[in-house]
């Protein structure tokens, strides 16, 4: 068992796999974090920005900003999920079919 996972660990595919998973997933973390902080910030300091209405009706400028964050998330989850089925899962077969080799 030990033999297998210095094999795993030490195929130029699993080291390109883990590479680039982290570094896209810590991006997109990134980005998630600055909408999110930017949202709840504008929220705390500039309630007058927020708590504008937008038009005559009674929505706020909040409403649609809120909605972004939720939209925001939707898509950077697709974004992943697209990259993951498309090139991490290459990656995982190459490294499966090289341990079953």
């Amino acid at each position: 068992m030990e033999n297998l996972v210095q094999t795993i660990k030490g195929d130029p595919n699993y080291q390109k796999l883990v590479s680039k998973r982290s570094r896209f997933g810590w991006t997109l973390t990134w980005g998630m974090m600055a909408v999110y902080y930017g949202y709840i910030l504008l929220i705390a300091f500039n309630k007058e920005l927020m708590g504008g209405k937008i038009g005559e009706g009674v929505m706020t400028w909040g409403i649609p900003a809120g909605l972004f964050v939720i939209l925001f998330t939707v898509i950077i989850t697709g974004i992943y999920v697209r990259r993951a089925n498309n090139e991490y899962d290459e990656l995982t077969a190459a490294i499966r079919a090289k341990v079953k080799a």
